[in-house]
């Protein structure tokens, strides 16, 4: 039996037991992947992030859900360099670069008020159209297809993990949503292992510019990720190329927020700039607690 330490940190807020949970893992550079996999499925956490040794950048990170091992995550990056900058393990460094599957990846860090926020770039932003159908994509999120904004398209999006955006009309269908997850393979016939990730332009918050919900692919082994950062940035790719229009700055900043229906408010600021090619999600994160996984 071998006795693994897990740090559970909440990102996308400062307040525990907020935002998003995520399980890290400081030494799991001995860890086999299938041990990491085993890992987080018995954490449970939407994801687990493991940091290794990179001969590439600063550092490695391996990012897992209980199903399955993703590219990137947003805010197991956030809960992760949180940890490891509040520790001490980072010194004073106030830049780094992030070896993940997505790519190598810039991340800084700043402080205000006290608080300390990292920023990471994300991958270039990439969209496929969805052909599937829109009923049957509605009643899997238990939404009517009336509730779907017809004006704006429904895409896959990635900026390192593929989602499919859903514009919704309406902030009070949200309260309506209830996803039948074993159902998204056979709607998403061109990525069926993509997770479902509606939005809508009402906001609880007025400071905020968008409202998401996030639905899991089942093969990840959850039903609802809080507050995401990668889908949050690639809303903000979505925002500059179907939503701005002409006219629109080239470099914006879009405050999302995300979490409030299930008890988990957090929120995620996405920088666009280069026309919406370059994008970068701000966040926080705060410590929760410690337990032990025996492998």
């Amino acid at each position: 039996m071998q006795n693994i330490k897990v740090y559970h940190y909440d990102a996308f807020s400062s307040i525990p037991n907020k935002g998003n949970p995520a399980g890290v893992v400081l030494d799991g550079g001995a860890l086999s992947e299938e041990q990491m996999q085993e890992i987080t499925a018995k954490v449970g956490f939407n994801e687990t992030a493991f940091p290794l040794k990179s001969t590439q950048a600063d550092l490695r990170i391996r990012y897992f859900t209980p199903g399955h091992e993703i590219n990137l995550c947003g805010h197991g990056t956030m809960a992760l360099l949180y940890a490891l900058k509040t520790k001490g393990l980072l010194g004073d460094a106030s830049e780094l670069n992030i070896e993940t599957k997505a790519g190598i990846l810039p991340v800084r860090f700043t402080e205000d008020h006290d608080s300390l926020y990292m920023t990471m770039r994300q991958a270039s932003p990439q969209f496929q159209p969805f052909n599937g159908s829109l009923e049957d994509l509605a009643r899997s999120i238990g939404l009517e297809p009336g509730d779907l904004d017809e004006m704006l398209p429904v895409m896959y999006g990635s900026t390192g993990t593929w989602t499919l955006i859903v514009p919704v009309k309406s902030l009070s269908a949200f309260n309506r949503m209830q996803p039948d997850n074993k159902l998204f393979p056979e709607v998403l016939k061109e990525m069926p292992r993509s997770s479902i990730h509606p939005f809508c332009l009402e906001t609880y918050d007025p400071d905020a510019h968008m409202h998401a919900r996030h639905f899991s692919s089942p093969f990840s082994g959850t039903i609802e990720d809080p507050v995401t950062g990668t889908a949050s940035g690639v809303m903000g790719a979505y925002y500059s190329r179907y939503i701005g229009g002409q006219g629109q700055d080239p470099s914006f900043e879009l405050l999302i927020e995300q979490g409030q229906e299930i008890g988990r408010d957090g929120r995620v600021r996405v920088s666009v700039s280069d026309n919406g090619n370059t994008i970068e999600v701000t966040g926080n994160a705060v410590y929760v607690g410690e337990f032990d996984v025996m492998l």
